[in-house]
């Protein structure tokens, strides 16, 4: 096993994104949904999704933690997450979306660890050859 993934406490991580999950505003698709993530300075940042009417922009708990991250880092600093763990309303972990997915390689890489119903994976498995900032001039 990894070392980093030797330090990761996925049960706290776990605990957090379903406390979380309790705040999430979900009244059309009664699918509430929490996401916590470990950053690489040690601290936990937590997300929930916010739904709209209109459905189509509705907010990922992932939008979420992401905004939470960047608004609560240090000025200037770019700190990124190195695990991830989201739920839903029924057992076991639920896996990001598509855009999620690349939401969460621009702010943890393709080495950040997701929680899986088989064991953490990481991030470049469930989206190979992602696009990012490497790929831009």
């Amino acid at each position: 096993m990894p070392p980093e993934m030797a330090e990761v406490d996925w049960p706290a991580l776990r605990q957090a994104a379903m406390q979380a999950r309790d705040h999430a505003y979900a009244p059309y698709s009664r699918h509430p949904v929490g996401a916590a993530a470990l950053t690489e300075a040690g601290r936990i940042v937590t997300g929930c999704n916010v739904e709209n009417a209109s459905l189509g922009v509705t907010l990922c708990a992932e939008c979420g933690l992401v905004s939470e991250l960047v608004r609560t880092s240090p000025p200037g600093s770019k700190e990124r997450i190195i695990a991830f763990a989201c739920v839903g309303p029924r057992p076991g972990p639920l896996l990001p979306c598509g855009r999620c997915r690349q939401l969460l390689h621009e702010h943890g890489g393709r080495t950040l660890l997701i929680d899986h119903a088989d064991g953490p994976v990481a991030l470049e498995r469930l989206i190979p050859e992602a696009f990012g900032p490497a790929d831009l001039p």
